[in-house]
């Protein structure tokens, strides 16, 4: 499996999945400055990949 490391359509994707603090909102839309917020990111897209699965079993 190959992955694009500049996709971020998934961050697009996810700030319509449910509310975001103005912080998260912020790094979702590309303000990611440092480790912490890259590392807050990471956490979000891991949070992202188990939302979009439960909703594919769902539409199932």
């Amino acid at each position: 499996m190959s992955t694009k490391w500049d996709d971020n359509s998934w961050q697009k994707e996810f700030l319509n999945m449910k509310s975001h603090s103005p912080l998260d909102a912020k790094l979702l839309m590309g303000d990611v400055k440092g480790l912490k917020n890259a590392w807050r990111l990471g956490v979000m897209h891991v949070e992202y990949e188990r939302l979009k699965k439960i909703q594919e079993q769902q539409q199932q």
